[in-house]
């Protein structure tokens, strides 16, 4: 896809997501909330952004981009992000943005930051090189109507666990909401059957940041056999030998 049409079409669907009135005084970023936000995305060496849907830029740069995809803060705009997504991968993201804009405008108010999307595409590195990014959104400022002004962006670079393969997208519920996992782009709402149990996934989500079962224990109050259990049930549900292809997996099929 050419990059003028790609730019075109990423910006009308980032200004229907955010089509109420413009919001005229500057919000209080949390940044110390955000961060704590990050515990439901944070699987490495990760980046994040705060994107303003009435500006279309952003609000804000973590320094730590510069770890995940090479460029300082000051490098980052919306613009550049567009210009370093792969030509190939560009289609794919543009219908990755529309379906979450989809979904998340089809839902009640009540529920739209109670969802995290999470989709893989490839994104040139400032040494020229391409990564394969994770990311990862999720609504932090919305109005009474349903209309979204920003969200927390998360990049995480996960070219170590899915050198190829095709890109999968997923909507994963917080707070006890419904996940949807592997979205066909073109359905977003098709809803796949829940896998793992809220502990297993737990449990998945530290193996993932290279916790031992019995950290793992002390972290969720529970015994280490209790999590050696969970696990061997992750293994008979996936047909896996261990948690190295566990977590390989959970990154590929957008488990977690």
């Amino acid at each position: 896809m050419k990059l003028d049409l790609f730019n075109d079409e990423a910006s009308k669907v980032w200004k229907r997501v955010a089509s109420g009135k413009e919001v005229t005084d500057l919000l209080q970023i949390e940044l110390e909330l955000y961060k704590k936000l990050l515990t439901y995305f944070q699987v490495g060496e990760c980046c994040y952004y705060i994107f303003n849907f009435q500006k279309l830029e952003f609000d804000f740069v973590s320094r730590e981009v510069e770890q995940v995809l090479g460029y300082i803060p000051q490098e980052i705009s919306t613009q550049f992000i567009m210009e370093i997504v792969h030509p190939d991968d560009r289609a794919w993201f543009l219908a990755c943005q529309d379906c979450a804009s989809q979904f998340i405008l089809g839902l009640p108010p009540e529920k739209q930051m109670k969802y995290k999307m999470r989709f893989d595409y490839r994104a040139r590195k400032k040494d020229g090189s391409y990564a394969r990014i994770m990311m990862q959104v999720v609504v932090i400022h919305t109005d009474d109507s349903g209309n979204v002004f920003r969200t927390l962006i998360v990049h995480t670079d996960i070219s170590h666990l899915k050198p190829h393969g095709k890109p999968a997208m997923s909507y994963i519920g917080l707070d006890g909401e419904p996940s949807y996992l592997n979205v066909n782009v073109t359905n977003p709402f098709l809803r796949k059957e829940e896998m793992f149990s809220e502990r297993e996934k737990e449990i998945l989500i530290l193996l993932t940041k290279g916790k031992t079962s019995k950290e793992i224990g002390d972290i969720l109050n529970i015994t280490k056999q209790t999590v050696d259990t969970h696990r061997k049930n992750m293994f008979h549900k996936t047909q896996l030998n261990n948690t190295n292809e566990l977590v390989s997996k959970a990154f590929k099929e957008g488990w977690i």
